[in-house]
């Protein structure tokens, strides 16, 4: 092995711990680019041909698997979540009473959920969301939100 072919995997080998290190596909195109530079260094002792081997092959990963991915990223739905985050500072109605500590029942944009509060309010009262968790909804009296 030539000394040119051990600086070529010498920076496959870095390319690819870069990678590993960031996993931001940054680096393993250059990887590959170094490793058929790296092939190309057994046939020739040329380090211009090396060179370009490594250059277009970088260049021709990088311009293939860019779109591609960009593609799968843009395919990808957003996770399907409960809604809950979505209700946070509209406003419902107390359906069953709640009282601190206990679990009751709000109407907010015309649906129900489970709810709590840390003060008491009973059915009927007009009330606000100001946080969620999971589907139970923290929820305060419209009078006393936002104090």
């Amino acid at each position: 092995m030539g000394m040119d072919t051990l600086i070529w995997l010498v920076l496959t080998i870095a390319f690819v711990v870069a990678e590993a290190a960031t996993t931001a596909l940054i680096s393993i195109w250059f990887a590959v680019g170094a490793g058929a530079a790296m092939i190309a260094s057994l046939f020739t002792d040329s380090a211009i041909v090396q060179f370009a081997v490594f250059a277009v092959v970088s260049a021709v990963i990088l311009a293939v698997m860019v779109p591609t991915l960009a593609k799968r990223r843009a395919a990808s739905k957003p996770p399907v979540t409960n809604g809950s985050q979505l209700v946070v500072g509209k406003r419902g109605v107390v359906l069953k009473a709640i009282v601190p500590g206990g679990i009751g029942r709000v109407r907010v944009d015309g649906l129900d959920w489970q709810a709590q509060s840390a003060a008491a309010l009973p059915e009927g009262t007009p009330c606000e969301v100001t946080a969620a968790d999971g589907a139970v909804l923290t929820v305060a009296s419209v009078q006393t939100a936002g104090v």
